[in-house]
């Protein structure tokens, strides 16, 4: 495993808080991350995971602290007031906790509606038909079809999403994700809903994708054996404060964690890696 300080960074989040009507949600959160990275976050329900995927996204405005993150222009920028369409723009793609797909349009286009921001035809193009948009719609479709093809649903394209089975749909989740070209993805229970064999399957699809794409990966999971299985390092969040973080074995073995999931995940954990 690569050293964080050998690499270049990507995202910096430094004492970020957020209050909702005087309560306090996460206090005091801090991480770097690296270039190529892939993350855990995790911690027991209710302890502030998703409120901070919420902030890095855009979807919530921390009420203090920072978080910087270098677009794709390779510039560092403040992105606190920035909404989910600009983070999106500079390279931040997230899935959720409950899947969110257009359920009504085949599996096709909820990919392909990930791709507009990145189409080089104008209004004039699009209504004229011209050459510049017949070649874009065929670079669109052949973008659509590889992501397709890598979560093994490409003969599905004409289904609609809603018919998918929820394993499926999950992978549509992220493949719709990939499609914006980030930089950044974040993985929001990735593996809820699923059984062990779709779970195992995934963890093998998001290790093969982050080569594959040049990907930093950030994601939330209560299924251990995933994160142990693929994470390089953890943060653990309890009540929204960071109480431990270090690689896998490193959190499996600490106290505080333990007592935070009165050890029950994390004995099932160790037993499934011995």
């Amino acid at each position: 495993m690569n050293q964080t300080s050998d690499r270049e960074l990507l995202l910096r989040a430094k004492d970020i808080s957020i209050v909702f009507g005087g309560l306090r949600a996460v206090s005091d959160f801090s991480l770097d991350l690296y270039n190529g990275e892939l993350v855990g976050l995790i911690g027991p329900n209710g302890a502030g995971k998703t409120t901070v995927f919420n902030m890095f996204s855009g979807v919530y405005k921390p009420t203090s602290g920072t978080i910087t993150f270098v677009g794709r222009d390779g510039t560092l920028d403040v992105i606190n007031k920035k909404s989910p369409a600009q983070l999106n723009r500079i390279g931040i793609a997230r899935t959720f906790q409950n899947i969110r797909l257009f359920e009504n349009l085949s599996v096709a286009d909820n990919v392909k509606i990930a791709l507009h921001q990145t189409r080089m035809v104008n209004p004039f193009d699009v209504l004229f038909r011209t050459p510049r948009f017949r070649r874009d719609e065929e670079m669109m479709q052949s973008k659509v079809e590889r992501l397709l093809d890598l979560f093994g649903i490409a003969d599905k394209k004409d289904d609609l999403a809603k018919n998918l089975p929820y394993g499926e749909q999950r992978k549509l989740e992220i493949a719709r994700a990939l499609a914006s070209n980030p930089k950044l993805l974040l993985l929001d229970e990735p593996a809820a809903g699923m059984n062990g064999q779709e779970t195992e399957e995934l963890m093998q699809l998001i290790t093969f994708i982050r080569k594959e794409f040049n990907l930093t990966v950030l994601l939330i999971e209560h299924d251990m054996k995933l994160v142990m299985g693929i994470c390089e390092r953890l943060m653990v969040l309890s009540y929204g404060r960071i109480i431990a973080s270090g690689t896998p074995s490193q959190i499996q073995n600490d106290p505080a964690v333990i007592k935070a999931y009165l050890g029950s995940d994390f004995e099932v954990a160790k037993g499934g890696d011995q």
